[in-house]
C-alpha cells in the first residue's frame, strides 16, 4: 500500500500522503486565502486540467499478511501461519483445496464495492493500471484475484496492454502461483525484500527470510517476469551502513527493473512506535539516514538506475506507470479496507476496520454513501498537492502549468523564496529544453517585475540527494507563501 511522507527522506505506502496532512493542518487557515483575486479565479476556472476527467487507473487494497511487521500501521488482517492458506506456498494452488473463508469473503465485500462503483462521466476510458497492495496480495488465491480483474473490466473496461501490478513476499508464492497470475495479466511484480540480513528481518517481524528471499527471485526469473521491482528499507534498528551497502549492492547484482528504496517511519501504535525513539539509537540518528539515502542514489545510479521519484529507481523504459498517475496528480479509483480514491479533485478514504468497512459497502450499494466523498474541491488541497508531488520527482514543478492554475504572482512568490535555494544548489531551474538556467540568471528573472518568471523557467526541482534531504523544509516554505 503506497504510503508517502515529505520526512528528509520520503517513504512509501497509502495513497494520500500522511505527513501533507499535518501540514495542511499548519497551514489550513492560510493557504490561499489571502492570495491575489486573480490566482483564485484561476484555480477555479482551470482546475479541469488539474484533476477533472475520468479515472485511469484502479489501486486495490488486499489486506492480508501472515502477521503485523513491528513498523506496519495500514489496515491489515493477520491470518497467523497456521491458516489453510499458508502451510507452505506450493500448497495453496493444489486443485480443489478449499481456501481461507476470511479472504474469499473479503473479496467477495471488495467485488460488491466495485459493483456498486457508478460514475457519471459521459465516457469512461479503459483502466490503463490496476495495482494490487496490502498487505500481501499475494497470499490470496489466484481464482479469486481473477475475479477482481474481471469485476474491473466489466465496471470500467480494462486497456490489454495495462500495466497490473502486485506486492508479492517472499514466501508467500512459486513459480506455479506465479504463473497463474501472469496467465491472468499481473504483468509487473513488487517483490517486498526490504533487507538481505536475516538477523533485520528478524528484527522487523518479517514473515521471511534470506533463504526466501533468493527463492522469491529465482522464481520471478525462471517465469520470465520482465518488469519487477524490489524494495527495500533503510534506517532500520541496529542497521550499518555496512548492512545497507550489502543489501543494495545484492539487490542490483538481483538485476531487478526498478528499486523502491524507503526510509523507516517510526508510527505510533505499532511495536516500533513502543520500543524505539527516532534518532535515537539503536536508530539511526538523522545524520546516518542521510548517509543511507545518498548511499542508496549513489550506488543505485552508479548502476544505470535513474532516480526519478524520490524513493523510486528504475532502468530505462521500467517507471511504475501507476506510481506516475500519483506524482502526477491524476484521478484514480480506490477499492477496498482504507484505501484512498482521488476522483474529481477530492480525496477519500474508507473505513479501516472491516466491520465499518462492511457497513460502507452496504450504504454504498443502498445509496446511502458516497464512493468519492462529499463537499467542493478545496483549493487549498488541489494547491498543497501539486507542490508535494511534483518536488518527489526528477521532472519538478512545471511552473507555467502551476501559473495558470493559481495565478504569476504565485510563481513569482515561490521564485522569491527559493532564491537562495537556488544559489546553495539545493533547488534547481530548468527551462523547456531541461536545460539549467543558472542562478545569477534566476535571481535576475525574479527581481524583473516586469517578465513572467515561467515563460522563462519551466520547473523548478529539488537536486538529488541534497535537495531531497531538505524535501520537508523546501515544500514547506512553498506551502507558506501561497498565502503569506
Amino acid at each position: 500500500m503506497l504510503k508517502t511522507t515529505i520526512s528528509p527522506i520520503f517513504s512509501s505506502f497509502t495513497c494520500k500522503p500522511k505527513t501533507s496532512r499535518l501540514i495542511f493542518q499548519a497551514f489550513s487557515k492560510v493557504v490561499l486565502q489571502n492570495t491575489p483575486p486573480s490566482a483564485r479565479r484561476n484555480a477555479s476556472t482551470n482546475l479541469t486540467t488539474l484533476h477533472q476527467g475520468p479515472p485511469t487507473s484502479a489501486y486495490v487494497h488486499l489486506p492480508f499478511c501472515r502477521k503485523r511487521c513491528h513498523y506496519c500501521d495500514f489496515p491489515i488482517l493477520a491470518l497467523g501461519t497456521s491458516s489453510s492458506s499458508l502451510t507452505s506456498p506450493s500448497n495453496v494452488y493444489e486443485e480443489g483445496k478449499e481456501d481461507d473463508p476470511r479472504i474469499t469473503n473479503y473479496v467477495n465485500l471488495l467485488v460488491r464495492e466495485i459493483q456498486a462503483t457508478r460514475t457519471d462521466y459521459d465516457t469512461n476510458p479503459n483502466l490503463e493500471t490496476v495495482f494490487f497492495g496490502g498487505g500481501t496480495p499475494s497470499l490470496v488465491p489466484p481464482k479469486l484475484v481473477s475475479l477482481i480483474l474481471e469485476t474491473l473490466s466489466l465496471n470500467f473496461g480494462l486497456s490489454p496492454d495495462a500495466e497490473i501490478s502486485m506486492e508479492m513476499d517472499p514466501g508467500t508464492f512459486d513459480g506455479q502461483k506465479l504463473k497463474e497470475l501472469m496467465k491472468l495479466g499481473v504483468n509487473r511484480v513488487s517483490l517486498g525484500v526490504q533487507a538481505f540480513q536475516d538477523e533485520l528481518l528478524k528484527a522487523c517481524g518479517r514473515a521471511h527470510g534470506v533463504s526466501q528471499v533468493y527463492e522469491a527471485i529465482e522464481f520471478v526469473k525462471e517465469c520470465g517476469v520482465e518488469n519487477w521491482s524490489m524494495d527495500l528499507i533503510s534506517s532500520l534498528p541496529h542497521q550499518t551502513l555496512e548492512m545497507w551497502e550489502e543489501s543494495l549492492r545484492l539487490a542490483i547484482e538481483s538485476q531487478p527493473n526498478h528499486v523502491s528504496v524507503y526510509d523507516l517511519q517510526v508510527e505510533q501504535g505499532t511495536k516500533f512506535g513502543n520500543l524505539y525513539t527516532p534518532g535515537q539509537s539503536p536508530l539511526p540518528s538523522e545524520t546516518q539516514s542521510a548517509e543511507f539515502y545518498k548511499t542508496a542514489s549513489s550506488m543505485l545510479r552508479g548502476a544505470g538506475y535513474e532516480h526519478y521519484e524520490v524513493s523510486s529507481y528504475s532502468k530505462d523504459g521500467f517507471k511504475c506507470k501507476h506510481n506516475l498517475k500519483y506524482w502526477k496528480n491524476k484521478p484514480f479509483y480506490a477499492f477496498g479496507l482504507g484505501s484512498a480514491s482521488y476522483v474529481g479533485g477530492l480525496r477519500f478514504s474508507r473505513p479501516r476496520r472491516l466491520k465499518e468497512y462492511t457497513n460502507y459497502v452496504a450504504d454504498l450499494e443502498n445509496g446511502a454513501a458516497n464512493w468519492c466523498g462529499n463537499g467542493d474541491v478545496d483549493l487549498k488541497d488541489v494547491a498543497t498537492d501539486i507542490l508535494m508531488l511534483s518536488f518527489r520527482t526528477s521532472k519538478g514543478l512545471e511552473l507555467k502549468e502551476f501559473g495558470e492554475a493559481f495565478g504569476s504572482e504565485v510563481v513569482k512568490s515561490i521564485c522569491k523564496v527559493y532564491e537562495p535555494y537556488v544559489e546553495s544548489g539545493h533547488i534547481v531551474c530548468l527551462d523547456d529544453m531541461r536545460s539549467e538556467v543558472m542562478s545569477d540568471e534566476f535571481q535576475t528573472l525574479v527581481a524583473n517585475d516586469e517578465v513572467e518568471i515561467e515563460d522563462h523557467v519551466r520547473y523548478l526541482r529539488l537536486k538529488d540527494p541534497d535537495g531531497f534531504l531538505l524535501s520537508n523544509e523546501l515544500i514547506s516554505l512553498a506551502f507558506g507563501v501561497v498565502a503569506p
